[in-house]
């Protein structure tokens, strides 16, 4: 009992007990186990996450928010990663929640019907992050994908750009690409613009390589394209290094933009216009969510609307 009490830092230990504890569990390599712990406290310590792609920067930025966030207050977060396929995160859901986490983080705000069942039963906080959906399962925060891409859209009518392409968002798996495809084609609408220069780019995620093919594709249909908004700034670079190796000036003759504000899109040659998410305050913010949640300081769901911004830079006229 009196080696337990050490582990959980009870103040019945005295330091000089616990010091000589720590020592022997150092010597002999011992790991506590907190299962038995757990069953009697109902608390894991845990918080689950689920993410599109584990090697996509904003993703890794949004977690390293939840971790700076979760961290300090005791709480490890176990990962899932769904590879853009909706069955493929209702598995992973049913199996974290087996495990009994504090909380659940999950990407997106579309689900299957069964994911969705599976969350609104769970009885734990459940934030929906990266969306603004439009029948949210608990606390949300994000932004609107297509009210994004619009925003840009908007930018390049006003600098007197008529002939815009959209590269990417063309399949149904990453529903976030596609709201940024139907965001595009709206504002394009809405200005009286041809909406039917879209380039599909193949499954998600979309690679620079796959992003330099449909720039390939584009110059070869659709030449006299003025401007051409990528899904993401990878398939942007790639559609960058295209034009390149054709030459075709940027922006001189084609001007560019990409989603994310990677780092890549600021150190390319010339730069690239993208639009910042804010991914790591996204994490943040969730984080800050999941804590008050769990200390009893919410009353009710909580919505944090994360404002994108537009950067303007070198590949854009």
């Amino acid at each position: 009992m009196t080696v337990s009490r050490a582990f959980k830092n009870d103040g019945s230990v005295t330091a000089k007990t616990r010091d000589a504890i720590m020592k022997a569990v150092e010597e002999f390599g011992y790991v506590f186990d907190s299962t038995a712990s757990n069953l009697r406290s109902q608390r894991t310590k845990f918080v689950a996450v689920t993410i599109p792609s584990i090697n996509n920067a904003n993703f890794a930025d949004t977690v390293r928010g939840l971790y700076e966030g979760l961290g300090p207050e005791g709480l490890q977060i176990l990962l899932g990663y769904t590879d853009y396929d909706v069955d493929r995160e209702e598995a992973l859901i049913e199996q974290l929640l087996r495990r009994r986490p504090e909380a659940i983080v999950v990407t997106g705000g579309k689900h299957t019907p069964r994911a969705r069942r599976l969350l609104a039963n769970a009885g734990i906080p459940i934030v929906e992050t990266w969306d603004l959906p439009e029948k949210p399962l608990g606390h949300v925060v994000g932004f609107s994908n297509a009210a994004a891409v619009s925003e840009l859209v908007d930018y390049f009518v006003r600098r007197g750009k008529t002939r815009i392409a959209f590269i990417g968002g063309d399949v149904g798996r990453d529903t976030r690409g596609l709201d940024r495809r139907s965001g595009f084609m709206a504002a394009m609408l809405r200005h009286g613009l041809d909406a039917t220069r879209l380039i599909a780019a193949g499954v998600p995620p979309i690679s620079m390589r796959e992003g330099a093919s449909a720039m390939a594709h584009l110059l070869e249909t659709l030449p006299d394209s003025e401007v051409v908004i990528c899904v993401s700034d990878l398939s942007a670079f790639g559609a960058l290094t295209e034009c390149s190796r054709r030459g075709v000036p940027v922006p001189e003759h084609m001007s560019i933009a990409g989603f994310g504000d990677y780092e890549i899109s600021e150190i390319c040659v010339p730069s690239m216009t993208t639009i910042n998410p804010f991914p790591r305050r996204i994490g943040s913010e969730a984080a800050a969510i999941i804590l008050d949640a769990l200390n009893s300081r919410l009353s009710g769901s909580k919505t944090v609307h994360i404002v994108t911004e537009v950067l303007l830079r070198g590949s854009s006229v």
